[in-house]
């Protein structure tokens, strides 16, 4: 549904230019919730401005539904933006307008006559829940109900890709969740792509199908969540199951196990205490729904050199578990 071939974007003097882009390239599948996180300044923003255009890219394509958006024409483009809603961090509804009348402001933009925007944007407030606000002003709002009222008017012209850029990030954690729900709502309901930015992980876990890394303008690891979390030295995949950096120690092994899908449910380290006769330690362990299902990482310590657990350690792998050797 989204896809970015080799794009790069760049500011400033063209003598000293900054690369908030390098040579990016991603493809997120039609009806998927895929989350792009990265710390301040990585270039998320541009990335996803880059997606309908506010942000042209200096090379690359970007191809949206099917279409091939960096060869259209300015008018052809205006057209192309309506199957692709957007939501903001800070909400930016007109003040001035109403509930009803920021819904359906783009419809007024577009032609749509004015029967046919108050049946739409009456549909929209009532799949969002602000039915009873739709006369109110954004003055008379909490901070909530505006941005239900942003993705209100991101969904009013029926897109197939909604965007949201850091849309939680100034909400308070209850709110974040209600937002978060609605959103998965919308995407099981309308089938909508969605494409999310964030900086919070909790977001990515608590939606995401899918979700990349990016860093200094590059994307450096991507991938389904429940492949990341078995793929070894996967950092998006340590971000989700946070243990900390390990306390030096004198002797033993350390080890993380990470368990997902029909392993996560098995008495793993019962079974290796008595198989191997091992004094096992715990240090740490993360548990965490992961696409609907449990997933988790448990930091253990093993007596001995990893030469000499190297039996156990092969035992836990031939459990498809996924076992990384930390010390």
């Amino acid at each position: 549904m989204i896809q970015l071939q080799h794009v790069s974007r760049s500011f400033g003097r063209a003598d000293n230019p900054v690369r908030a882009l390098d040579d990016v390239s991603l493809d997120v599948a039609a009806g998927e919730i895929f989350g792009v996180v990265g710390q301040s300044g990585a270039g998320k923003s541009t990335l996803i401005r880059t997606v309908n255009m506010l942000e042209r890219p200096d090379s690359g394509s970007v191809h949206v539904a099917g279409r091939t958006l960096t060869d259209l024409s300015v008018s052809e483009l205006r057209a192309a933006r309506r199957s692709i809603g957007m939501i903001f961090q800070h909400f930016n509804l007109l003040s001035s307008r109403t509930v009803r009348g920021n819904v359906e402001l783009g419809l007024e933009i577009a032609g749509v006559d004015s029967k046919e925007r108050s049946r739409r944007s009456s549909e929209i407030l009532d799949l969002v829940g602000l039915s009873d606000k739709s006369g109110s002003y954004p003055s008379q709002l909490s901070g909530g109900q505006k941005q239900r009222v942003g993705i209100a008017r991101a969904l009013a012209s029926k897109p197939d890709v909604l965007l949201s850029d850091e849309a939680t990030s100034a909400l308070d954690p209850e709110t974040t969740r209600s937002i978060l729900e609605l959103v998965k709502t919308i995407n099981a309901e309308l089938g909508l792509t969605v494409l999310l930015i964030t900086h919070e992980m909790d977001v990515v876990k608590t939606i995401c199908s899918s979700a990349a890394l990016l860093e200094q303008g590059r994307i450096v690891e991507t991938g389904r969540l429940v492949d990341l979390i078995s793929r070894p030295g996967s950092r998006l995949a340590r971000d989700l199951f946070p243990l900390g950096p390990v306390a030096p120690r004198s002797g033993g092994t350390v080890i993380d196990i990470t368990f997902s899908g029909g392993t996560a449910d098995r008495p793993v380290i019962s079974q290796l205490a008595r198989t191997h006769g091992l004094d096992v330690s715990i240090l740490g362990a993360v548990i965490e729904t992961i696409g609907g299902s449990q997933a988790g990482r448990t930091r253990l310590e093993l007596p001995g050199s990893p030469e000499a657990n190297a039996a156990a350690i092969a035992d836990l792998r031939s459990r498809d578990l996924l076992v990384e050797v930390v010390e």
